[in-house]
């Protein structure tokens, strides 16, 4: 274990990160920075490891509390989860073949203009109005899924925010709803990279654990919080984690 300091740090870093992430995505942008400056010493992989351990307990209490809250429809997440975990289990394994630097200006792009359409449609997300049914709604969720999938696996940072905006843009979803499903979309994601990154003994697992306890003590808060604020202050949380995405990949993409 690092010394009581930094742990006590990482663990502040958790406790908001879990809220972010209950509310609507992007709790990578906390942890993972704190995680990669208070452990100089720690490879990539346990980092990257550590901060799924410590998500994950989060993203569960979070899903339980929407799920008992907000009853999301299963019939979307848990085949969207499915395929998501298996296409963020694919992502882990090929991490150390492919360079983060690839993604970056792709994600970046994409931001922009998640924020542009978000914010130039004040009405987005306010109430459901599903754009389809049936069998192309359950398509487009699970492709959706597979694909945000891989890149939390690979890369990580605004997972979350892209499967709320999927939902809300794409398929039609209210903001509460869609952080409803995100949230047990996500738990998926970070147990398929678990499962890649356990058998390499990569996770830091006594630090993973206690921060774990505090990210779900956040993620409690932060979905009740924006279970009792609504759409409307989700969506204002959605923007303000997008800009910050930006700035963040802006930096790193400029670097």
């Amino acid at each position: 274990m690092p010394e009581l300091h930094v742990v006590l740090l990482l663990c502040l870093a958790a406790a908001f990160a879990g809220w972010f992430d209950a509310v609507v995505g992007g709790g990578g942008l906390v942890q993972l920075p704190a995680l990669l400056v208070l452990l100089p010493g720690a490879s990539p992989a346990q980092v990257l490891a550590t901060n799924k351990l410590s998500s994950i307990c989060g993203t569960s209490a979070a899903a339980a509390t929407y799920y008992r809250r907000v009853r999301p429809d299963l019939r979307t997440a848990l085949p969207m989860a499915a395929v998501a975990l298996a296409g963020s289990a694919a992502g882990a394994a090929l991490a150390s073949v492919l360079s983060a630097d690839v993604f970056r200006p792709v994600v970046l792009v994409l931001l922009v203009i998640v924020a542009t359409y978000v914010g130039l449609r004040p009405a987005l997300g306010a109430e459901q109005s599903l754009r389809w049914d049936g069998r192309r709604h359950h398509t487009a969720a699970a492709f959706g899924g597979l694909a945000i999938g891989f890149y939390d696996g690979i890369f990580g940072p605004g997972t979350g925010t892209f499967l709320v905006f999927l939902l809300v843009g794409l398929l039609g979803y209210s903001f509460l709803q869609a952080s409803a499903k995100a949230r047990i979309v996500n738990l998926a994601t970070n147990l398929g990279a678990l499962l890649v990154f356990v058998p390499q003994g990569a996770p830091l697992w006594q630090l993973g654990l206690v921060m774990g306890a505090c990210n779900v003590a956040g993620g409690w808060l932060g979905a009740h919080t924006a279970i009792r604020r609504g759409s409307g202050f989700v969506r204002v949380v959605f923007l303000v984690v997008v800009a910050a995405l930006v700035l963040r990949l802006a930096y790193d993409v400029l670097r």
